[in-house]
């Protein structure tokens, strides 16, 4: 088998690929230098010359993110920031307030307070607005604010925030904060049981394995999975959870890369729970990655 070149040279596949590879490499790698450059002193003339201040950190973040989002969805850059949310994420355990916190026009919105964690026990609410953390007021804040409330176990910090119209000041006392990949489970009729998995975090698998089995216990017949929501987490745990309504070595999911070493296959590896049982999963346009591999999966 032979290969040609534009003068019609005939030599053997094998220098031809390697040959070819080289020249393009070497194209590849001058106009990834080109481009760079090009990066460079744009960049460098935006932050010395922009009639605004900027700030090189975030124009490099968003130009990162802007670069690969134009590619899919999947290919993703994180920053440190990112990393520890990931982190978050992924075990379900940080030092914190224990709430969730949204941006909402600009302000800082208390969206929901972990029961019995640092922000319920200092009596903060769904709908809370922060508008001060110790000394900073965040009218002015343009950085993340939520960084403000991050720190050391029982470290205190005061904050001022707005309820109904009402200015109000608490004390937060920051503690280590776990979050339940399953935070709710229960029976909506005598034979139908209700599962929230919220998240696929190293104890999702664990959590939702055991309010299946109280469930079953408690004579449910028929269960209702709801992933409404859930944006994925860990891949195994999604095999996992699988396994627990599919038997031992069934293909869940495979991962293809051009990579070899990346390409895998995931099988289920323990014995189910049941397999027989009806199962129901409630899915939306936020519920993402493992919750799209477990839905799919299944059905």
């Amino acid at each position: 088998m032979y290969a040609f070149f534009k003068k019609r040279y005939i030599i053997p596949v094998l220098t031809s690929v390697f040959l070819y590879v080289g020249v393009s490499f070497r194209e590849d790698f001058f106009e990834v230098a080109k481009q760079i450059e090009i990066f460079t002193t744009l960049f460098k003339a935006v932050n010395s010359n922009y009639v605004d201040e900027t700030n090189p950190g975030e124009l490099m973040d968003k130009a990162i993110k802007s670069m690969l989002a134009d590619l899919d969805p999947y290919t993703n850059y994180f920053n440190e920031q990112d990393v520890v949310k990931f982190k978050i994420n992924n075990t379900g355990e940080y030092t914190g307030i224990g709430a969730v916190i949204t941006r909402k026009e600009g302000k800082l919105i208390i969206k929901e307070p972990y029961k019995n964690f640092p922000a319920d026990k200092a009596g903060l609410k769904a709908g809370d607005e922060i508008i001060q953390i110790g000394d900073v007021n965040l009218i002015d804040f343009k950085d993340d604010a939520s960084q403000l409330l991050k720190g050391a176990k029982n470290t205190k910090i005061d904050i001022k925030y707005l309820r109904q119209g009402k200015t109000l000041t608490t004390q937060l006392t920051l503690d280590e904060v776990e979050i339940k990949a399953v935070p709710f489970f229960g029976k909506v009729d005598d034979k139908t049981g209700y599962i929230v998995l919220s998240q696929f975090n190293k104890k999702a698998s664990l959590e939702t394995k055991e309010a299946l089995e109280q469930l079953k216990k408690e004579g449910a017949e028929r269960i209702i999975l709801d992933l409404r929501g859930n944006p994925g987490g860990l891949l195994n745990e999604a095999v996992n959870i699988c396994n627990l309504f599919v038997p031992k070595d069934e293909i869940i999911v495979t991962t293809k890369s051009k990579i070899e070493k990346h390409n895998n296959t995931y099988k289920t590896s323990r014995e189910p729970i049941d397999t027989e049982i009806p199962l129901a999963i409630l899915v939306d346009g936020k519920s993402a990655s493992a919750s799209e591999i477990v839905s799919g999966a299944l059905q």
